[in-house]
């Protein structure tokens, strides 16, 4: 009598909610081997786990059974890949382990967390409206990883600190970012190495000073005479970072981008147990092209650096790209979007390192008073020297030191009014 296998042909076992019962489940096409399932149980209690971001081990939440972690630094020496369609077939997908994706309804984030995550909030806009979407497997898998060390918790004592160190945000700031949690997130990043070899010609101009003779006397005057020089420069790019997604603008992530890549580890799932991870939205060709053009940008003022003075014009370059490498890796992030008088903003916090950036409202009421308490003395001065003008000397003397006084506090104001603009809009 013929005897079905079981479990089915191009079936595997997947998580089951109750214990005891088996669950099987089709094979994703593409075949078994597409990822590595791990799940998560404390040994212990059988319990989910949780990550505990202060060194990367691994804490039940359940019973409190801690496994040290296992990290196995490799730093700059981390295995780069070049730009070959062999590379990018034989790189490894999916994230290695059992995962759902969540996407937000209200800013469109995607961001994977663990299976037996019961709820969510999107970190990015801090949005409860999420819904489930199929886990995506055909997706490149991160290389490698800086793990956590900075706590989660930490990070509310970073934000206080960094928003009581400006005078112009609202009084009850504080307070509110108080209560407010932080989201553990891996961002997904790519990493550049290239060796730019330049060969540039410019105009450079260099002041002389010539004699002629006028009026029956030798008198001097200031030329610039523009001469053509050349040079060749060659820069070696390492580590040139590009981040991997469009959902936090540039400017939040340049002010956190400082990463000690020596703590590169290899990527390994237990890494993002109990931790979102975010996939990446620009695509290997699309990053690379950002870092070629910041690659080309670091070389043109390399070339300018060579010219005898900075007076340059007609200038052109010649480039080419040599020993092109790049990684897929994964970095530590703290995430949180708070609300203030309706509208939301975000603040992130390196992992790492601690650096902090994001936007903080400003309380305009102060700003416009600093202005006109700047602007204040010298339309005093002023108006007292225009009272004053009938005896003479005086008068103007007093008009103009009141000019120089309005001019004075006219550029300290423009400037904090830029400063409160960039805080609120960054």
């Amino acid at each position: 009598m013929f005897t079905e296998p079981f479990p089915p042909v191009d079936y595997k076992q997947v998580v089951s909610a109750v214990d005891g019962i088996e669950v099987y489940a089709p094979v994703p096409a593409g075949g078994s081997d597409q990822q590595e399932v791990v799940v998560f149980k404390c040994p212990q209690c059988g319990a989910n786990t949780a990550f505990s971001a202060s060194d990367g081990g691994i804490t039940c939440s359940h019973c409190g059974y801690y496994q040290a972690p296992e990290q196995s630094s490799v730093g700059r020496q981390a295995e780069e890949l070049e730009f070959t369609v062999d590379t990018m077939q034989q790189a490894a997908q999916g994230w290695g382990h059992e995962r759902k994706d969540l996407e937000c309804q209200q800013c469109g984030a995607r961001t994977s967390v663990p299976a037996e995550n019961l709820t969510h909030t999107c970190p990015f806009c801090g949005s409860n409206k999420l819904i489930q979407r199929h886990e995506l497997q055909d997706v490149l898998r991160p290389r490698f990883l800086i793990p956590f060390k900075i706590d989660p918790v930490a990070c509310v004592n970073i934000a206080r600190r960094w928003l009581g160190s400006s005078w112009m945000t609202p009084r009850n700031l504080l307070h509110i970012v108080s209560e407010t949690a932080f989201n553990s997130i891996y961002l997904p990043y790519w990493t550049f190495d290239a060796i730019t070899s330049a060969a540039w010609k410019a105009e450079v101009g260099h002041t002389v000073t010539k004699s002629y003779y006028d009026d029956g006397e030798w008198k001097t005057r200031t030329e610039t005479e523009w001469r053509w020089e050349s040079g060749k420069v060659k820069l070696r790019h390492d580590d040139l970072l590009e981040a991997g997604t469009q959902r936090l603008s540039r400017e939040l992530l340049d002010g956190i981008d400082r990463f000690d890549f020596s703590s590169l580890t290899p990527y390994e799932p237990a890494y993002l147990a109990g931790l979102q991870a975010l996939d990446f939205d620009i695509p290997l060709e699309k990053a690379w092209e950002g870092g070629r053009q910041r690659m080309r940008e670091i070389t043109r003022r390399a070339c300018q650096e060579q010219a005898s003075t900075n007076q340059i014009r007609n200038f052109s370059m010649s480039l080419d790209f040599g020993e092109e490498s790049w990684r897929y890796i994964l970095l530590p992030v703290h995430i949180t979007a708070y609300s203030f008088e309706k509208r939301t903003y975000q603040v992130v916090i390196n992992g790492q390192s601690g650096d902090i950036s994001g936007q903080r409202p400003v309380d305009w009421k102060k700003v416009w008073l600093a202005v006109a308490g700047l602007l204040a003395p010298g339309l005093l001065v002023g108006l007292i020297g225009v009272a004053t003008m009938i005896v003479g000397g005086v008068g103007v003397a007093i008009g103009g030191l009141g000019l120089a006084f309005l001019v004075a506090g006219a550029i300290i104001a423009a400037m904090i009014v830029y400063q409160a603009m960039r805080m609120d809009d960054i």
